[in-house]
Order: structure tokens, then C-alpha cells, then sequence
């Protein structure tokens, strides 16, 4: 039975950067990355833990297996990995309804990555859902970019109820910028 929470354990930080090297682009053929998606960002032991103190992350465990997770990113840990940072700053040029995104209270997905067995389940939206019911009541915005090649993630986003707000290159690639008002019903 899968359960959605918020990391609570140094091991499960541990799963989550053992998921993320299955999934890194870099480590799947290029095929399999267009039709399964794909994670651009490696995150050391280190920062993943730096991002749990500042925010425990949310996984989808089925017993003692990894299933899911997506990362919360704050403000506060912006500058500690380039692309994070670059995601940041191109935030603060957002706009959203012709308002500067960055004067808003928003979180950012540092990162979403489902396991290969359990895609195609709605694992995507039930992480999110129980992001959204941990975070709404101190944030307005849930924010993320997406690789314009990674059409598959972009896809589950929209169906979770993200819009592209802006589209920006950095780190090498092209990305879509995406925002879930958490104020909006779906």
C-alpha cells in the first residue's frame, strides 16, 4: 500500500538520492529519457539534507520501498546548487497575473521524480496533493521548471494543475517555468 509524508529519516534521504541517480539524464539512454522523463539536477547527501532542514521533502513509500518524491526548496537554500539557483532567479523575473511572482510567498519543487515501476499511477498528483496540504496555509504558489524535452513531466504538472508563467534558458537547457496557484480550486 503506498502512504504519502514528509521524510522523517536520514535513510530515506539516502533512497532519495539512490532514485534520483536511476533517473539522472545523464544515466539513461536518450530514448528511454524522452518516453519515460528525466531528472537534469544531482543533488549530493549534503544538499539533500541541507534542503530536509530547511524543509522535510514529501515521498510516497509503498512499504519500505522509495515510490516517489518531490523536493521542498525555499528561499533560504537558493544559492546552495547552481541550477536551484538559477531557477530562483529566474523567478524573480516571473510574472503572474501581471504581478512579479517574486514578491509573492511561494515554495519551489526542487525536484520530482517518480520510480519507473510505480509511473502511470497518479503518484504525481498524490504527492503533490499532500504537498499542497502542507504547505498551502504558508505559501500561495507552488512553483517548478520542467526541461522542454521532458514532455511526460510537463504533462503530469498540467494535469496537477501547474501553468506555464514564463520559459528560460539555463544550465545548458531550455525550460518551462511553472506555477500551481494553491488559491485556485481544480
Amino acid at each position: 500500500m503506498l502512504t504519502v509524508k514528509r521524510v522523517t529519516e536520514q535513510s530515506e534521504l539516502v533512497d532519495i538520492q539512490h532514485l534520483q541517480s536511476e533517473n539522472l539524464r545523464k544515466n539513461l539512454l536518450p530514448e528511454e529519457a524522452v518516453a519515460q522523463g528525466f531528472l537534469m539536477a544531482e543533488y549530493s547527501l549534503d544538499f539533500l539534507q541541507t534542503i530536509h532542514a530547511a524543509a522535510p521533502s514529501i515521498i510516497a513509500k509503498d512499504g519500505d520501498t522509495l515510490a516517489g518524491y518531490a523536493l521542498v526548496a525555499l528561499p533560504s537554500i537558493r544559492y546552495e546548487h547552481e541550477l536551484l539557483a538559477d531557477l530562483f532567479n529566474n523567478i524573480d523575473k516571473a510574472l503572474y497575473q501581471e504581478q512579479h511572482v517574486k514578491n509573492s510567498k511561494y515554495v519551489v519543487v526542487g525536484q520530482l521524480c517518480v520510480a519507473k515501476e510505480y509511473r502511470g499511477q497518479g503518484l504525481v498528483q498524490n504527492m503533490y496533493e499532500h504537498f499542497r496540504e502542507c504547505l498551502s496555509s504558508d505559501y500561495k504558489y507552488c512553483i517548478t521548471d520542467i526541461a522542454h524535452a521532458n514532455a511526460r513531466s510537463l504533462a503530469a504538472h498540467i494535469r496537477t494543475g501547474f501553468q506555464i508563467i514564463d520559459t528560460s534558458s539555463y544550465g545548458g537547457v531550455e525550460w518551462h517555468i511553472v506555477l500551481w496557484d494553491w488559491n485556485k480550486s481544480l
